[in-house]
């Protein structure tokens, strides 16, 4: 790929500079929380996911052996890796426009909280997950490092993390209706069987 990669990377760059600034702006007009995790809850999941950014995306640290490499650079892999990473992260922006003003960067309930289950939330319970695993796996690709595998398996795991605290409010805020829900739709992974059966 010679001289090529230093323009993919700014490709690359934008494109998530272009989701952060979207995620910033559209979180001005949100719900009234009602309900919030913890400060040591929130930490927990978001130190993780700055360590998994920063391993993935900042290429000038003396990383050593982290900054070998799992996959060779080409062509193929660049482009495997872009289409996951937009894909990933205009999945996540569809989910974010149909949540509304129910979202929340921090795991809340909100004044009037609504559960929504139409648009991405009928693919999935956690769509704006999905996509940032999508576009993350899609980044890693493309970088191909030990370092940027590490940082994916980091974000997974914090994610995961959220992901249970989220559903525990979930399920006290409706109770019922958030079973049902769960045991229809997967949470993660789109068009695949939950093993549990919905409650009667």
């Amino acid at each position: 790929m010679h001289h090529a990669p230093t323009i993919y990377r700014h490709v690359i760059g934008l494109l998530w500079l272009a989701w952060a600034v979207y995620w910033m702006v559209s979180s001005v007009r949100i719900k009234t929380a009602v309900r919030r995790e913890s400060r040591a809850s929130r930490l927990a999941h978001v130190i993780p996911l700055v360590v998994g950014g920063v391993l993935i995306g900042w290429r000038d640290l003396p990383w050593g052996a982290l900054n070998l490499h799992l996959l060779p650079h080409s062509f193929a892999a660049y482009w495997i890796g872009l289409a996951l990473l937009v894909a990933g992260l205009a999945f996540a922006v569809w989910a974010r426009v149909h949540l509304g003003r129910n979202w929340s960067a921090s795991v809340t309930v909100k004044e009037g909280h609504e559960l929504i289950r139409s648009g991405p939330y009928a693919c999935v319970r956690h769509p704006i997950y999905t996509g940032l695993i999508t576009a993350v796996l899609g980044t890693a690709i493309i970088s191909g490092t030990v370092r940027a595998a590490l940082g994916l398996v980091i974000i997974v795991l914090s994610l995961l993390r959220k992901l249970r605290t989220e559903e525990g409010f979930m399920r006290e805020t409706f109770p019922g209706d958030y079973e049902r829900y769960a045991a229809q739709v997967p949470a993660l992974i789109p068009f695949t069987r939950v093993p549990q059966s919905a409650p009667r």
